[in-house]
């Protein structure tokens, strides 16, 4: 176990504000010119998100505040000549688990890329290790360049039709949310247990309301009087809209709306005619769901900038979402913008069509410049509660994932491009011996409790990814996390669930008996691997994937991750079975 030292200059996210002691006098001192500031960005221009135009100024920063915008002189000067000065950018919503890296490295990764502040769901981690999960992304985030402002997590487990490593009920969340780094109640996606006043359900909401913490959402669809009913429970965003209509009517009844760029989550472009002048002060830019690949290759939030403003919105209405209107959403006082009194948190781009990160400062520190991180990473903090965490009653067999129906139609999960949204297909399928054949694209899928050893294996259909000839499997699996498993064959799907507990949880693809594997150490769902090592390692793993014929418009992984959750449309698969999300029950796959 390594524990990082606490004397580092990052303190992280507190109640009270963001580590800095309060230098009224200094600041005001510096601000009147009455002395130099320590740090001058000088000759640049900055981005006001207050009045969405981008002007020119010098900025003065002193003990971790901007104090003053104008023309400055300072101990420290840094000519950003043809650069564009903006607040470092704010991830609106993310499990920092699903980039498979650990606090330290996802920083690492991201703030050279301009990101300052995440707003971190550790539900992933919570919801195998409980509490302890949440408790280690605190800590591991504690002194990093990164504010992680960390939510409680609201549905462990997510629904009760499968089974997760713990549950923390209603009682349970009202002492967590006391604890002083939790600064929120994470995505209520129970929203069933909402609407029908499930009174463990509405503990939790109470819980958050009196202490006065944000409440975020997770509703696909929801519109009219049911969404009427969801939001009185204090619910104030929702990432998961399908249409601009459903985003328009979200934001008319009060709620923030994100727009999400992750890596199986892609369409965000479809949202757009929501946004205009009079609806994008209510619109959040996050990733949710990202992987380690994607970020080292595509970027984090500067990412998603670069797509809005490729697809003709206006750069600082896009800038304006991942700064100014997250920070007041969460109430991060001075945070988001370049102001007098605001943090000094800022990323200095070459433009705002292409968001090319030169500097990054983090309370007026230089963090990272030119893409490259200025801190250390390698001390880890790594306790055993989040270690050790794949446990099966038995190794598997073959004969385990026997799938036997009674005639010659079923039920099967469609994958949809871009989206965690399923459809449910009824497909003609050929059966030998009492057992399905996988053909015409048609594969078994398979979710294999992990936590407490019962035994339980869900058995299903899905169709759409094109894999042949073996079987893929994660320990990463939305929301319970058991293991899940694709496969042509009986064989390799068992070799695959065996392989993934030989190594404590990760990413393993199997062919012919073979088996290639990635280890997702912490929690089998994130690496302690430094993060190109992990990247290069997914990578190629990725390409063993699609060589057993995976279409390469899917993230074989991710978008496998995706299907035993319980919570999205129409249809997904837990341990416990086939769950039909329409009614919130489980389904014959018989059809």
């Amino acid at each position: 176990i390594i524990i990082k030292e606490q004397n580092d200059p990052f303190t992280g996210y507190g109640k009270n504000g963001f580590g800095d002691k309060i230098m009224l006098k200094e600041w005001i001192d510096a601000a009147a010119k009455r002395k130099k500031a320590s740090l001058v960005l000088k000759n640049g221009s900055y981005a006001d998100v207050f009045c969405g135009v981008v002007r020119k100024g010098d900025i003065a920063i002193e003990n971790g505040r901007i104090v003053g915008i104008g023309n400055y002189d300072g101990e420290e000067e840094i000519d950003v000549s043809g650069k564009v000065v903006l607040p470092s950018f704010i991830d609106g919503h993310i499990h920092i688990e699903s980039t498979q890296l650990s606090p330290e490295e996802f920083a690492h990764l991201t703030v050279p890329h301009g990101t300052g502040t995440i707003i971190a769901d550790p539900h992933e981690i919570t919801n195998v290790c409980g509490i302890q999960g949440t408790e280690y992304i605190a800590e591991a985030s504690r002194n990093l360049p990164l504010d992680v402002v960390i939510q409680l997590p609201s549905c462990v487990p997510s629904t009760a039709f499968e089974t997760s490593g713990c549950v923390i009920d209603g009682a349970e969340t009202a002492e967590y949310l006391q604890r002083e780094y939790i600064h929120g109640l994470a995505e209520m996606m129970n929203y069933p247990g909402v609407i029908y006043a499930d009174p463990d359900t509405l503990q939790k909401l109470e819980a958050a309301i009196e202490k006065g913490e944000r409440i975020d959402g997770h509703a696909p669809g929801l519109q009219g009087d049911l969404l009427n009913a969801y939001l009185c429970s204090g619910v104030a965003t929702d990432h998961e809209c399908v249409t601009p209509e459903e985003c328009l009517e979200k934001i008319s009844k009060g709620m923030y709306v994100h727009l999400r760029l992750g890596s199986s989550t892609n369409n965000i472009v479809n949202k757009f005619p929501a946004v205009n002048a009079a609806t994008m002060r209510r619109f959040l830019l996050c990733t949710d769901d990202k992987h380690a690949v994607d970020l080292m290759e595509r970027g984090h939030v500067d990412d998603i900038l670069r797509l809005c403003v490729a697809n003709g919105m206006d750069p600082m209405w896009a800038v304006t979402m991942c700064t100014l209107n997250p920070a007041e959403c969460y109430n991060l006082k001075y945070k988001g913008a370049i102001a007098p009194f605001y943090h000094a948190d800022i990323a200095v781009v070459d433009d705002l069509r292409n968001f090319t990160v030169r500097y990054v400062f983090k309370g007026g520190k230089l963090v990272a410049k030119d893409g490259e991180a200025l801190f250390d990473t390698k001390r880890r903090y790594l306790p055993e509660t989040v270690l050790h965490t794949v446990r099966l009653k038995r190794p598997l067999e073959p004969s385990d994932f026997v799938l036997r129906l009674k005639g010659d139609k079923a039920h099967t999960i469609g994958v949809m491009e871009g989206e965690v949204l399923t459809k449910d297909e009824v497909v003609s399928v050929r059966s030998e011996n009492g057992d399905v054949v996988c053909e015409n694209d048609v594969l078994k899928l398979a979710v294999v409790e992990r936590h407490h050893g019962t035994g339980n294996i869900g058995l299903g259909l899905l169709k759409g990814i094109g894999l042949k000839g073996g079987a893929v499997g994660i320990t990463v699996a939305h929301d319970s996390h058991n293991i899940i498993l694709l496969g042509d064959n009986n064989a390799d799907m068992a070799a695959a669930g065996n392989r993934l507990a030989e190594i404590g949880g990760g990413m393993a693809v199997c062919s012919h008996g073979h088996c290639d594997s990635v280890r997702l150490d912490i929690a089998g769902l994130m690496s302690s691997e430094d993060a190109p090592v992990h990247a290069a390692n997914s990578a190629k793993l990725m390409e063993k994937v699609y060589a057993l014929g995976v279409d390469r418009k899917y993230d074989a992984f991710l978008t496998l991750a995706f299907m035993s959750l319980a919570v999205i449309p129409e249809i997904k698969l837990t341990d416990m079975g086939l769950f039909d999300v329409r009614t919130f029950s489980f389904m014959d796959i018989n059809a």
